[in-house]
């Protein structure tokens, strides 16, 4: 028997149509009709609203205006299709006894889909959260736990002193000379330590006078930070926020970071570059404003894209169930 499955609204005129004409073929060559009220789940709404009445056959989709001879056409060449394919297919057969039964997997991608923006703004929160606790345990004398957490971001940012959040201390960042930022102490003058000195910025995590450092850069904390906050906004507002060209990803998000963070490169390189090549270091400001338009880019343009991959699969196995329930009522 052909599944015959109608997507429709409560009190349209159309959707009532459509399904009469399909109780009158039941009656006359049964079919196991499966009605599913796009009202019923908000990613059937976000899917088929506006495309109801549609009537899926086998590998056909029917929109209105449809007639009963249309449907009775596709039903017909789902039939033929089906008894061809379950004769010669072995794979066709198990993709057809797959769909009447609900697996672990289908029971995991709805609870995923449900709740995966509170699973990545948790992990996001925990992700930004524990730099900032590192500074917290040092200033508290619980070194070995600040230290463990320096050292598990160690790989993931280069945790350059100069470019790093302090708390605690007489200031929130010390630059370096070169930022020429009027009204502050640099990080040469608070520590004594030459900025060209890689190894040693990264190692310096700062003490009770200057305060300790956040375990991300200032450019990783807006990219991050930004994430969450527009992760949040995705969330509360139903995750109904359009996506962004790739392009504006690229010219809003990628540029102007790229431009800021790759033009400081040259600054390391003093004495063996021209002469004429410039020197120049960013300063927190540009690199919160620059991080912040990259993070905020980057899940404005990938979220959207999750959410209707999310849909997809969500409304795929929800018309699984609604089958399978059809059965079990029978």
């Amino acid at each position: 028997m052909i599944n015959v499955t109608v997507y429709y609204t409560e009190g349209d005129a159309a959707c009532e149509e459509v399904i009469a004409y399909l109780e009158e073929i039941n009656q006359e060559k049964p079919i196991q009709l499966t009605r599913i009220d796009i009202t019923s789940d908000f990613s059937m709404m976000e899917k088929y609203k506006g495309r109801v009445p549609l009537v899926l056959i086998g590998p056909y989709q029917l929109k209105y205006p449809l007639t009963k001879t249309d449907l009775l056409v596709s039903i017909n060449a789902s039939e033929d299709r089906h008894q061809k394919l379950n004769e010669v297919d072995e794979r066709y057969r198990e993709r057809v006894k797959r769909g009447t039964e609900i697996s672990k997997t289908d029971r995991f991608t709805l609870w995923l889909s449900r709740y995966y923006m509170v699973l990545l703004n948790l992990v996001l929160f925990i992700y930004i959260g524990l730099p900032f606790l590192a500074p917290v345990l040092m200033e508290r004398k619980l070194d070995l736990p600040a230290r463990v957490i320096y050292a598990v971001y160690n790989p993931v940012c280069h945790q350059l002193a100069f470019r790093s959040w302090f708390l605690f201390g007489e200031q929130p960042y010390y630059p370096r000379a070169l930022a020429e930022i009027p009204g502050v102490k640099t990080y040469e003058e608070v520590t004594g330590l030459n900025s060209g000195d890689i190894t040693a910025g990264k190692e310096f995590v700062g003490n009770p006078q200057v305060g300790f450092k956040v375990a991300l850069c200032e450019r990783d904390v807006a990219i991050y930070g930004a994430m969450l906050l527009f992760g949040l906004l995705f969330m509360f507002t139903g995750r109904k926020i359009k996506g962004i060209p790739w392009y504006i990803w690229v010219i809003v998000g990628m540029l102007p970071m790229g431009l800021d963070g790759g033009s400081q490169l040259f600054s390391f390189f003093q004495g063996i570059i021209p002469f004429w090549v410039p020197l120049r270091e960013s300063t927190p400001l540009l690199r919160t404003i620059t991080g912040a338009l990259f993070g905020i880019t980057t899940v404005w343009y990938v979220l959207p894209i999750i959410e209707e991959s999310m849909i997809e699969g969500r409304s795929f196995i929800l018309r699984k169930v609604a089958i399978i329930n059809h059965q079990d009522r029978k």
